[in-house]
């Protein structure tokens, strides 16, 4: 049966034990997961503590999904403060978050934290990635950075005084629903896990699908969209190819799907050519529209088009004729939806792939090298990237997901 464990300070532990374990054994067991001496460990259900050791766990009527209290007999009174959600750059093996505490032992130095940032491209550009609020409060100025720093830990600090409050009474229902929340949260950061060691390919972008195309005479890339009702084209690109001339006025308004648009009017008839073939269409003309042409549904239904994503290409029905979608790097910026922060993040890891290669040649693990080429990253830079953290693996591979992901 499955048991869930909980302390004083809200951190949450998931047990798979026989009904049959004596209160001895599960004791030892929850040594093993909280790192608490069993001899120091109090363990309570529904109020009462358990204290029959020789006991089978099912005699004090625990079932599968109970929850239960465990307490630490030697523990103070003073909550355990948890920075985690910082995340700190560990360029040396022996770094931790210590080396950022004051001497007071309870709050980070925000001055040296943001120091060891600027000093370490590499971690600044994960940093990017994965905090992105965090990075541009360092980047900012150090006051915009230590003020972010000190609310973050007040809201830690406060979030760690309301667990202790409710998990007093850890059967009452507000502290059951926050339970039941972190119990969730968990769920979901082990499901991520496995995502990126299993399905890393998840976490990046797809090339959307764009072909080449002419509109009066003039070549234009025309976005492949299924989900939209009607042909559409941007105002810049009508006047560039010349058709202005026949746009209705008549059909100015307003077009609402993802956002809000200004409609200019509508172009009734004109010929798209594709590959060899001169096919009509309607194009509805958008004023501040990023693509040239965005062919719909409209015109992909009355030349019953095929989408063929096995072989990379656009299939005209009533013709036959197939043209290829673009590659990635044939796309315009402009229509990749690249971010200058992606291009920060870009040329920040870039900078430190060069001065890594550039500096003295270090140690890193021929296994770790082996496991990360089997998921396809570039031998030079995982060496890099193992280089950098000590082979520390789980900073490695957000390192590697960083350097391989275009954001949105």
């Amino acid at each position: 049966m499955r048991i869930t464990l909980t302390n004083e300070q809200g951190a949450m532990y998931n047990l798979e034990v026989s009904e049959d374990m004596d209160l001895a054994s599960f004791k030892a067991l929850c040594e093993v997961e909280t790192s608490i001496p069993s001899q120091q460990i109090n363990i309570y259900f529904e109020g009462k503590e358990l204290n029959d050791d020789t006991a089978p766990l099912n005699s004090f009527k625990i079932k599968d999904g109970e929850v239960l209290l465990i307490k630490d007999k030697n523990a103070g009174s003073l909550p355990n403060i948890d920075f985690s959600n910082i995340i700190v750059p560990n360029s040396q093996a022996s770094n931790s978050t210590n080396s950022y505490v004051n001497a007071g032992g309870m709050r980070l130095d925000p001055v040296a934290l943001r120091n060891d940032y600027l000093r370490d491209p590499s971690a600044l550009a994960v940093l990017r990635h994965n905090n992105p609020s965090m990075a541009a409060a360092l980047e900012k100025s150090q006051e915009a950075f230590t003020a972010y720093v000190n609310e973050q830990q007040r809201l830690k600090m406060e979030e760690q005084e309301k667990l202790k409050r409710l998990l007093a009474n850890p059967f009452d229902e507000d502290a059951q629903r926050l339970i039941a929340e972190e119990i969730r949260k968990q769920n979901v950061e082990k499901n991520m896990e496995i995502a990126m060691e299993y399905h890393p390919e998840s976490f990046g972008q797809v090339s959307m699908l764009y072909i080449n195309c002419k509109v009066n005479g003039h070549p234009v890339k025309a976005f492949i969209d299924s989900g939209a009702q009607v042909t559409i084209m941007s105002k810049s690109c009508a006047e560039k190819c010349e058709i202005m001339r026949l746009m209705d006025n008549r059909f100015a308004g307003t077009a609402r799907g993802v956002g809000v648009q200004k409609i200019s009017g509508k172009i009734h008839l004109c010929q798209i050519q594709i590959e060899n073939d001169f096919l009509p269409t309607s194009f509805t003309i958008l004023e501040d529209q990023d693509m040239e042409v965005m062919l719909g549904l409209d015109m992909l239904k009355r030349h019953q088009c095929c989408i063929d994503l096995k072989r990379n290409l656009l299939v005209i029905g009533t013709t036959g004729t197939e043209t290829r979608f673009l590659s990635e790097n044939e796309i315009p910026n402009t229509l990749a939806h690249h971010t200058n922060e992606d291009a920060q993040l870009n040329e920040a890891i870039s900078r430190s792939i060069k001065e890594s290669q550039s500096a003295t040649s270090l140690a890193y693990s021929e296994d770790l090298l082996k496991e990360f080429l089997s998921m396809g990253f570039k031998r030079e830079i995982i060496i890099t990237y193992l280089r950098n953290f000590n082979n520390d693996r789980e900073q490695v591979l957000a390192a590697l997901l960083a350097s391989s992901l275009s954001m949105p």
